[in-house]
C-alpha cells in the first residue's frame, strides 16, 4: 500500500508529490553546544512564545515538519493533504535548560489526549508530537509520557517519532504573539514570564 493510501487519500489526490526530502532527517545544525528539540502541542503561535520564556532556549522557530511534500505552504498544512505537524523547533542550551524540563512544558501547554484536536482547532495538523533528535531524547520522552500518562484519566494520543525535515514557516509566523499576534497587543518573550499566554493575540 503507498504511504498515500495509507494516509486514507485516494486516487483523486494522486497529484501530490511524495517527497523523499520531507521524509529526511532534520539536517540543520543548532549553534555549537545547543541542541534541538521539536514538539507539535496545536497551534504554534502559543507553543513557541511558551519556549521562548523558557531560561536556557537560546532560539525557536515555527515550522511545519512530518508530511510528504517538500516546501509547504501555510495553506499546505492547512489543508489535511500533505499530513504536516505545525511544530516548534527549540534550540537550547543544555547547561542552562534540560531536555526534561522541556518536556515538562509540553504537557502543560496542551491536552495530549485529543486526537488532531486543540480546542476548536481541529485537523491533523494540531495533533500532539514529541520529534526526537536523539535516542537520548527518545527514551527521556517516553519515560515522561508514561510518567504522565499515570496522571490523566484519558489514553494519551502523543506521537514519538524521530524529527523529520524541518521546513520554517512564512515569517509572519515567527514570533507572531511576542510581536502582536491577531489584536496587536504584544505578549512578553522575556526569559521566566509568566504572564498568561493569549492564544491569538
Amino acid at each position: 500500500m503507498n504511504i498515500l493510501n495509507m494516509l486514507g487519500f485516494g486516487s483523486r489526490h494522486t497529484s501530490i508529490d511524495f517527497s523523499p526530502i520531507a521524509q529526511g532527517p532534520d539536517d540543520d545544525s543548532p549553534a555549537p553546544g545547543n541542541q534541538f528539540a521539536q514538539f507539535a502541542a496545536g497551534c504554534f503561535w502559543g507553543v513557541e512564545l511558551a519556549y521562548q520564556r523558557v531560561p536556557g532556549a537560546t532560539k525557536t522557530e515555527v515550522g511545519y515538519s512530518q508530511g510528504i511534500t517538500h516546501n509547504p505552504r501555510y495553506e499546505d498544512a492547512c489543508s489535511g493533504t500533505t499530513n504536516h505537524a505545525e511544530v516548534v523547533r527549540v534550540q537550547y542550551d543544555p547547561k542552562e535548560c534540560s531536555y526534561e524540563s522541556l518536556l515538562d512544558l509540553f504537557w502543560s501547554r496542551h491536552d495530549p489526549t485529543t486526537l488532531n484536536r486543540q480546542g476548536n482547532d481541529v485537523g491533523t495538523q494540531y495533533r500532539s508530537g514529541i520529534y526526537f533528535y536523539t535516542p537520548e531524547q527518545e527514551k527521556l520522552a517516553q519515560e515522561s509520557m508514561e510518567r504522565h500518562q499515570k496522571q490523566v484519566d484519558r489514553k494519551i494520543v502523543t506521537e514519538i517519532l524521530p524529527a523529520k525535515k524541518f521546513y520554517r514557516a512564512e515569517e509572519c509566523h515567527q514570533q507572531y504573539l511576542a510581536k502582536g499576534g491577531r489584536f496587536g497587543h504584544k505578549q512578553s518573550a522575556a526569559k521566566g514570564c509568566s504572564d498568561p499566554i493569549r492564544c491569538y493575540g
